[in-house]
C-alpha cells in the first residue's frame, strides 16, 4: 500500500531523518510528513512509513529506527542511522525515479552509500566525530543542517517544524546534486573511453567538451596520455592530467616559457598563432582555434618527452 504518512520524531532534527525524508518524499510525494513521538503515530501501520523513531527495525512493517538495543549493523559492524536504513531499502527506487539509467543504478547506489550515506550514519551514532575534520568540523553537512534548528529561547511552537522543512529543502538540493554528479561521471566515463580508443598511443586526449576524465584514464590504464584538449565556449583548452587523486602533481607540465603569458606574448613564445593564455601554474592553456590548441599540445608533448627521465619517457 502506498504510504499516506511519513512519520519521524518531533523536537530537534538531525541530518539522518532529514536526508531520509529527502528520499521518501521523492518516492511518495503525496504522503504527509508527521513529526511526533506520540504512540499512535509512531506505531507501524499500513498507511505509513516510520523512521528514526519507534524503537524497532522491521522493513516489512515499514519501521526504520536505529536507537534500540540490537540495532542493525552493516556487514563491517558499522552502525546504521535511519538514513542508511532508508537508503538500503529505498535508494535504488529513488535512483530510478531520478532517471538514473538502469545499468548505472547499482554503481551510483554503492558509491553514494559509501561516500555520502555512511559518514552521516557514523556521525549520527557517535562512531565518527566531526572533530576529525579539524577546523572544517562546523562545515560538515550534519553540522550545517543542525544550525537551522531554532535557538534555545525561541517560543513559537511551530518553529521546530518550520526549521525542519527549511532544512529539508536544503538537504534535498545536496542529495539531488550529488546523485546528478555521480550519474554524470558515469556518462563521462563512457565518452572518455571512446576518446582514449581514438587517441591510440598518442599523448593527447581530445574530448568533445569539458568533462571528468581522470577516472576513465586510470581505469583504461592509459599511462601514455599527458594532456587533454577540449572546446571551451569560444576557445579551446589544453590541460594537464593529475598524477593522483589528491594533490596537484601532474604527469607533465606545460612549457615553462609559456607560464603567465597571454595574447601576442604567448604567440611569440610558443610560435603558435592563436595561442591566447597560459596559467602561471602551467596546468592549463587556451587558444582561439582547434588547430592552434593541437599545435600547442604537440609542443607541450615534445618538451615533456624531451625532459622526461628515462623511465618516464
Amino acid at each position: 500500500m502506498t504510504p499516506e504518512l511519513l512519520v519521524t520524531h518531533s523536537g530537534g532534527f538531525h541530518a539522518d531523518e532529514l536526508l531520509s525524508s529527502v528520499i521518501l518524499t521523492r518516492l511518495f510525494p503525496q504522503a504527509r510528513i508527521v513529526r511526533s513521538r506520540a504512540p499512535e503515530w509512531i506505531t507501524p501501520g499500513p498507511d505509513r512509513i516510520v523512521y528514526d523513531v519507534g524503537g524497532a527495525y522491521d522493513a516489512e512493517a515499514r519501521i526504520f529506527d536505529h536507537h534500540q538495543r540490537g540495532a542493525p549493523l552493516r556487514d563491517v559492524d558499522q552502525p546504521y542511522s535511519s538514513f542508511g536504513l532508508i537508503w538500503k531499502h529505498f535508494g535504488r527506487d529513488y535512483l530510478a525515479a531520478s532517471n538514473v539509467p538502469a545499468d548505472h543504478v547499482e554503481t551510483v547506489f554503492s558509491s553514494f552509500d559509501t561516500s555520502f550515506v555512511l559518514p552521516i550514519d557514523l556521525v549520527d551514532n557517535g562512531a565518527l566525530s566531526p572533530a576529525t575534520a579539524g577546523i572544517l568540523a562546523g562545515h560538515t553537512l550534519s553540522a550545517l543542517l543542525e544550525t537551522l534548528k531554532p535557538v534555545f529561547d525561541e517560543t513559537d511552537p511551530e518553529a521546530e517544524d518550520r526549521g525542519f522543512h527549511v532544512a529539508l529543502g536544503i538537504a534535498r538540493t545536496f542529495v539531488e546534486a550529488r546523485i546528478a554528479r555521480s550519474a554524470a561521471k558515469l556518462r563521462a566515463e563512457s565518452m572518455v573511453m571512446q576518446a582514449i580508443e581514438k587517441a591510440g598511443q598518442g599523448h593527447v586526449l581530445e574530448l568533445s567538451m569539458g568533462m571528468p576524465h581522470r577516472p576513465a584514464i586510470i581505469k583504461a590504464g592509459a599511462d601514455h596520455l599527458l594532456f587533454v584538449v577540449n572546446p571551451r565556449g569560444d576557445d579551446w583548452s589544453l590541460g594537464t592530467i593529475r598524477s593522483a587523486d589528491e594533490g596537484f602533481d601532474v604527469r607533465a607540465d606545460l612549457p615553462a616559457a609559456w607560464a603567465g603569458l597571454t595574447g601576442a606574448e604567448l604567440e611569440a613564445a610558443s610560435g603558435v598563432p592563436g595561442a591566447s593564455f597560459c596559467h602561471n601554474g602551467r596546468f592549463i592553456a587556451a587558444a582561439k582555434t582547434r588547430e592552434a590548441i593541437l599545435a600547442m599540445a604537440d609542443l607541450a608533448v615534445a618538451e615533456a618527452l624531451a625532459t622526461a627521465k628515462p623511465d618516464q619517457a
